[in-house]
């Protein structure tokens, strides 16, 4: 068949799933995406700037989790507040955990800081996104461990302390 018939046969056919080579112009040959449909020509072009956002927007997200704590120089550091009095209840690693929660973060679990479902319904019922958990580290494990602290409101106004993992809480105030 004389090939300039099929091409006069294929630039006829105006069906948008037909896929035709033409020659690109200055070549020979049609080009390699001359046989892809437009939108995936179109998809191949935006690829590179996909992958550039995607990995943007994973280096900032994994940026702010593993972000170093700020460290302090000179002789000493200035104290704006003295320490609050918390109840003997608490462990030790609670005041940390407290003072990461009124300045917002950075926390050391990713988990920190989520919406608490209080699906045991030990807590006073309230609408969702209400309660938030945070992790109070415990020495020696090398998981999040069974101690939280939940809060209440936004800013929080109670909180609650656990060590049974949401088996039972005990209520304590916050006085800055």
């Amino acid at each position: 068949m004389n090939p300039s018939i099929v091409d006069r046969a294929a630039r006829a056919c105006t069906h948008p799933k037909v896929m035709v080579r033409t020659p690109s112009p200055g070549t020979r040959r049609g080009g390699r995406l001359g046989l892809l449909p437009p939108h995936v020509i179109a998809m191949r072009r935006l690829l590179p700037l996909l992958l550039l956002i995607a990995a943007v927007w994973g280096f900032v997200s994994w940026r702010g989790v593993h972000a170093p704590a700020p460290s302090v120089t000179g002789a000493s550091a200035p104290t704006t507040a003295a320490p609050r009095a918390l109840p003997a209840f608490l462990p030790p690693e609670a005041r940390d955990t407290l003072d990461a929660i009124q300045r917002g973060g950075p926390f050391p679990y990713r988990q920190d800081g989520t919406v608490f479902g209080n699906r045991e319904r030990l807590l006073p019922d309230r609408p969702r996104g209400y309660y938030h958990e945070y992790t109070v580290p415990t020495p020696g494990v090398g998981t999040r461990g069974a101690r939280r602290i939940v809060t209440g409101g936004n800013p929080p106004d109670i909180y609650y302390y656990t060590d049974d993992h949401y088996r039972s809480f005990r209520s304590f105030q916050v006085h800055p």
